[in-house]
């Protein structure tokens, strides 16, 4: 049996896979569950921005939309703030694997306050769910980007636990911005979040949603840019997120440079079951290749390992296809 230990941020975690923030991590016992089947960690469901805002009274003085207050009313009853630090609470006495909170927030506003709060009730860590769609025309991307920095940049001065930002795919200097938010403090960046896309119904001329559940082909989107960043800003610990549906994908994180990987979707199509399968497939390939722990492999095909890294800066199929007639 190989070492699958790993750390992230300086949590110490039995095995890299980390169920990511989702319906699957709302309660105690679906946490109790997904710690029996072998989860290295939780993230649990994320806390909105909005949510902490109306408690706080802040929300419902600046709306001037009634029917927004009536849902954003009920929205928080349902989803109190205070039920989600005892969810904490709880579920960091219930497992004994690190119970990492998520807050899903667009500003640095006072909410940031909060996070003291988080803290105190037990949380390992605090992951950042960031997302702005930077759909107008009058702002740089500077100004996109310096709002993550500033989230960063406060919540850090609330808290001692690590930590983490989820970022999206599409950053003009991703590196940059790891870069720049290492320097504000965050340990750690999990690559990529997958947000809510639209989709056209052509039948009716609605609005409708994509596919909610990633595939095994998503791997493609974030495995180039761990492998890069793992390299070249490798003071931050990165997580592999999107297409891991299987302990191949697990593997292959991991030799691209990542400390942990995160699961979602291939839980919600498989169950609980699928961990086990995959931290099973990951311990025999790492015998296989006699590697003995995750250190003694992790990195080996990132971008600085690599004896051509263009490999992974390449953009074009020209020379793929230029192989095939």
């Amino acid at each position: 049996m190989a070492d699958l230990s790993t750390d992230f941020v300086g949590l110490k975690l039995r095995n890299p896979l980390i169920v990511s923030s989702s319906g699957l991590t709302d309660s105690v016992e679906k946490i109790k569950g997904l710690e029996k089947a072998g989860a290295g960690a939780v993230v649990l469901k994320s806390l909105f921005e909005e949510q902490i805002l109306f408690e706080a009274g802040h929300l419902a003085e600046s709306s001037d939309y009634p029917e927004a207050d009536d849902y954003i009313q009920h929205y928080t009853r349902s989803n109190s703030v205070d039920k989600y630090l005892d969810l904490i609470v709880q579920a960091s006495s219930a497992v004994s694997v690190p119970v990492i909170a998520s807050i899903n927030c667009v500003s640095a506003t006072e909410w940031t306050d909060f996070a003291a709060k988080i803290e105190e009730a037990g949380a390992s860590a605090l992951e950042l769910n960031v997302y702005f769609l930077p759909a107008g025309k009058d702002a740089s991307s500077q100004v996109y980007e310096k709002l993550y920095l500033d989230i960063a940049e406060k919540v850090k001065r609330q808290i001692n636990i690590p930590v983490v930002m989820k970022l999206g795919m599409h950053f003009t200097h991703l590196v940059n911005l790891v870069d720049l938010l290492y320097h504000r403090g965050v340990d750690g960046v999990v690559l990529f979040n997958r947000f809510y896309s639209p989709d056209i119904n052509i039948r009716d001329l609605k609005m409708t949603s994509s596919e909610v559940f990633s595939s095994p082909a998503d791997l493609r989107f974030s495995l180039r840019w761990v492998a890069i960043v793992s390299a070249i800003v490798d003071e931050v610990h990165i997580a592999g997120s999107t297409g891991v549906h299987d302990g191949q994908a697990l593997v292959k994180q991991i030799l691209a440079g990542a400390r942990a990987v995160q699961v979602c979707s291939a839980i919600y199509k498989h169950g609980p079951k699928i961990i086990q399968a995959m931290l099973d497939d990951l311990n025999a390939w790492m015998v296989h290749k006699d590697f003995a722990s995750l250190d003694a492999f992790r990195g080996r095909m990132n971008y600085k390992n690599l004896p051509e890294p263009q490999v992974y800066e390449r953009s074009q199929f020209m020379k793929y296809f230029s192989s095939h007639h």
